[in-house]
């Protein structure tokens, strides 16, 4: 019976949804039309007589009824009745039409776009992003949450209606400003504060830069190994990507990388990710030169550039370019936190009309209070006490994690050794090529220890082997303690006497 049909699927669905009465009983009726127990062109029973089947109010299967006629499931007939619609679909045989977590999907396989396979298959983030060496540690405990929160409620507290809506002018003006200042100051920059976009982070400065300066299929020059974030985001927009070997001069192009003309040539000359080389100034030269023969645009991406700890800061390529071809990033997730999502892209002056306007199109920029509150941390100093603090902190951890890998060091200069430990949050101890970086990982992994394989990092190379180990979000108590067992880990895997 109808009836007893209904009782059922509310029980049901107040079981495991808490349903209110009428909507327990709108979704037992249409399921009853969907499955066939309710007809097309089969009467309703009155909304009296289900009232009392049921033992429901009258005002509840009203309303239940009710929607279903708005939805078009049923009809009424004046001093006739209510009728199930002629058009409601019916499931197809063997199909009872009901949603639960454990159906099988019958969305067909490999549904995916090849550029979303090509996305989900390669250089995922969840195996390659560098992360503590110590598993799941993240130490922000320097950076002054208290006056960042004080900065923020007070900059919430004073906002103007416009402050809320959506910015056209390629972010906060004071902000700007302040990022203008520190980028000619420090980094050898020349620019002007219109020229500074703020953007959520290098990701999203990729990505514009992409798709406004390349068309699909557009060759981009790649360092290889590779930033994998960069890879991702070259993908997306439909490049094609040409990898580009690196050396300890950084990206080192022949005549043959001649023969597959780049839009675009992006790389990381003051730290190259992951190997750490530092760019030469004779090789600085010889790219500026090849953009210019190729009418190429040059991407700079300056991504922990405030973390120097032996020798004079290195120039921005930038500071270099006689022609306007780079475009330089940077972000403030490494001085501040992660999730504050902000970052900037410097554009050439011919570019920021343009820039501005498809970032406004494309992204939709906002968040303009808590811009308001980082111009006002790096006016009044802030910045600049937390990044001084912080780069005392990280070169301690750095100092620690070179100590308990030195034993695993090789004087003959034929084995393991230690490539970009100058600069930034993570080094790279380069193995010897017949190295198995990928299982020595793994088993490293097993030991609660998580470092990543340099070969996983390559575009096109099979000759670099090596672990990328990331110190920065690990507390230096954990280094003492982890460092020793990763160093045994390796010289194990090397053959070599334990120290």
């Amino acid at each position: 019976m109808l009836s007893e049909f209904l009782l059922s699927e509310m029980n049901r669905l107040g079981a495991n949804d808490a349903l209110p009465l009428h909507r327990q009983l709108y979704e037992a009726l249409r399921r009853a039309m969907l499955d066939g127990k309710l007809g097309a062109g089969e009467r309703l029973p009155s909304s009296r007589d289900l009232a009392q089947d049921l033992q429901l109010s009258r005002n509840t299967v009203v309303a239940a009824i009710n929607q279903l006629s708005v939805e078009g499931y049923l009809a009424s007939r004046v001093g006739s009745g209510t009728y199930v619609n002629d058009s409601v679909p019916r499931a197809a045989p063997g199909q009872n039409g009901r949603r639960s977590a454990g159906r099988a999907s019958t969305v067909p396989q490999g549904r995916l776009s090849a550029r979303g396979l090509a996305l989900t298959s390669r250089f995922c983030a969840t195996e390659l992003e560098v992360q503590p060496f110590t598993p799941g540690i993240a130490d922000f405990s320097a950076f002054p949450l208290t006056l960042w929160q004080r900065l923020q409620n007070k900059h919430w507290r004073m906002t103007y209606p416009d402050m809320l809506d959506y910015n056209t002018s390629g972010g906060y003006a004071p902000l700007r400003r302040a990022i203008a200042d520190y980028l000619r100051v420090f980094r050898s920059v020349h620019l002007d504060a219109d020229q500074v976009i703020v953007t959520t982070g290098t990701q999203q400065s990729l990505e514009l830069c992409a798709r406004l300066l390349a068309d699909h299929g557009d060759t981009v020059w790649v360092e290889d190994p590779a930033y994998w974030g960069a890879a991702k985001a070259f993908m997306a927009s439909g490049l094609t990507i040409h990898p580009v070997p690196v050396d300890d001069q950084g990206i080192c192009p022949d005549m043959g990388d001649d023969n597959y003309p780049p839009r675009l040539i992006y790389l990381t000359p003051s730290h190259q990710y992951p190997t750490g080389a530092v760019m030469s100034l004779p090789r600085r030269h010889q790219l500026l030169a090849n953009a210019r023969r190729h009418s190429a645009w040059v991407l700079e991406d300056d991504y922990d550039s405030e973390y120097r700890f032996s020798g004079p800061p290195i120039s921005s390529l930038e500071g270099l370019d006689p022609d306007g071809r780079v475009l330089y990033m940077g972000t403030f997730s490494k001085v501040m936190y992660p999730g504050l999502k902000l970052g900037y892209l410097v554009v050439p002056k011919p570019l920021v009309e343009p820039f501005k306007q498809a970032h406004y199109d494309l992204n939709r920029p906002g968040q303009m209070p808590v811009q308001a509150a980082l111009a006002e941390f790096i006016e009044m100093g802030h910045f600049a006490s937390a990044l001084r603090r912080a780069r005392q902190n990280y070169a301690e951890r750095r100092q620690c994690l070179l100590t308990a890998l030195k034993p695993v060091l090789s004087d003959s200069g034929k084995g393991p050794s230690i490539s970009g430990a100058e600069q930034g949050l993570h080094l790279c101890l380069r193995l010897p090529a017949h190295t198995d970086d990928k299982a020595l990982a793994q088993r490293i992994a097993q030991q609660g220890l998580t470092v990543r394989p340099l070969s996983a990092y390559c575009l096109q190379r099979t000759d670099l082997k090596g672990l990328v180990i990331g110190y920065g979000y690990a507390p230096l108590a954990d280094i003492r303690r982890c460092g020793p067992l990763l160093a045994a880990a390796v010289q194990r895997e090397l053959g070599t006497a334990l120290a």
